[in-house]
């Protein structure tokens, strides 16, 4: 009974409960349904926004993947062979841009616009044995090294590829508001809408180079810290050092040897070589973050004085050569810096990438500005555009691997 009565008396109630709520209902039905139809309307531009992430995100993925799957294409030649080994060949797509018209050219390597009647030596191609180099792409280069500094530090060979790879680069972006930064022994051009920098700092010895009171004083021991320090605050460090240690009379930069306290005034050029070049490599290894920097070395690069040196024994320069020596194999001498380079960096504790261009530089005795140099006969130094492309798209098909 108690729970009949319970029932009976609340019975009143939930029908007086009801009919407010019936009521209730009616007078919000109008707000629930612009409520339900605006939170359809979120939802649907929710959803429109998602799809089209989510269409955005697909298709980045496949372009990454579609580069990553070019970029491990490239690796895979490049782990397959050896990229100093080959021949020159013919390709009429060369050269990569035109040297006339490029504005970092100085003016003793610009053969084209010197005058250089043949046209042939501009159309090789470097091609290592068992694989070929991806063909250089300026862009893609700026793309993948943003916000990066690229510095060549040497003597005038290291200048020869700093030119190069300029050309190269700026034929990619002619529209670019580059900006080109030129003081003694300095040279910075600037591609600021990619915040990239390509640096060359002349050092031919890359040790201390005094002037004192008996004369030029060639510290084979010592790198000051004000030089260096410029060195450290870069991505992708290419250094250079031979030819002026190969120098004698009065091409000879410098009077007097010095190792520890003790002056010298003559030596041995290639002992010379290898203590100055020892003396780099414990620079960079007590100096650099291999996290940070990459280190390259340029090997050393060929010369054409001497007919005989390519058996053409009535050849006294590289003086009308228009085309490489055939094939895989020089017949001259290599070079006495060559095993002191690769003994040096073999030694090291930090890792350092040699850039062994001697063999791809001795088969171009056609490369040489000669005669249409900025005075004089000139077989030591490279046309541009021409052989030091090469150089670059070496590095780059390496750069790109790491």
């Amino acid at each position: 009974m108690q729970l009949s009565l319970f029932t009976n008396q609340n019975r009143g109630v939930h029908r007086s409960n009801k009919k407010r709520a019936l009521h209730k209902a009616h007078t919000c039905e109008p707000l629930h349904n612009f409520l339900f139809i605006y939170s359809l309307s979120l939802m649907s531009v929710h959803t429109v926004l998602f799809l089209l992430l989510l269409l955005l995100h697909q298709a980045t993925s496949l372009h990454q993947e579609a580069n990553e799957k070019k970029v491990y294409e490239q690796r895979k030649l490049y782990r397959s062979c050896n990229l100093f080994e080959g021949s020159w060949i013919y390709d009429d797509s060369y050269p990569l841009y035109d040297g006339s018209i490029c504005p970092f050219i100085n003016a003793g390597l610009n053969c084209q616009k010197n005058g250089r009647p043949d046209k042939l030596y501009l159309k090789y191609r470097w091609n290592p044995v068992g694989c070929s180099l991806a063909r250089f792409d300026g862009e893609a280069f700026l793309e993948r090294f943003r916000g990066k500094k690229i510095m060549f530090v040497g003597d005038s060979l290291s200048s020869n590829q700093w030119q190069s790879l300029t050309c190269m680069v700026q034929n990619a972006v002619p529209s670019s508001n580059y900006t080109l930064v030129q003081r003694k022994s300095f040279y910075s051009l600037t591609f600021p809408e990619f915040g990239v920098s390509i640096v060359y700092m002349k050092d031919g010895f890359l040790v201390d180079l005094e002037f004192r009171d008996i004369g030029k004083v060639l510290r084979l021991d010592s790198i000051s810290i004000n030089r260096s320090k410029q060195w450290k605050d870069t991505d992708i460090l290419i250094f250079n050092s031979y030819h002026w240690w190969t120098h004698t009379g009065r091409l000879q930069t410098w009077d007097y040897f010095q190792v520890g306290d003790k002056v010298i005034k003559e030596m041995d050029h290639m002992e010379a070589y290898k203590i100055a070049l020892s003396t780099w490599a414990n620079w960079v290894d007590s100096s650099i973050n291999p996290t940070k920097t990459q280190v390259f070395f340029q090997g050393i690069t060929a010369v054409h004085y001497k007919g005989r040196d390519w058996n053409e024994p009535m050849a006294n320069s590289c003086d009308g050569q228009t085309q490489p020596i055939p094939g895989s194999d020089y017949p001259g001498n290599r070079y006495p810096g060559e095993p002191i380079v690769k003994s040096t960096l073999a030694r090291m504790a930090k890792p350092v990438i040699l850039l062994d261009i001697a063999l791809l530089t001795q088969l171009r005795k056609d490369g040489h500005p000669s005669r249409y140099a900025d005075g004089g006969i000139d077989c030591s130094h490279w046309c541009v555009a021409g052989v030091p492309d090469a150089w670059n798209e070496i590095l780059y098909t390496i750069l790109v691997d790491m």
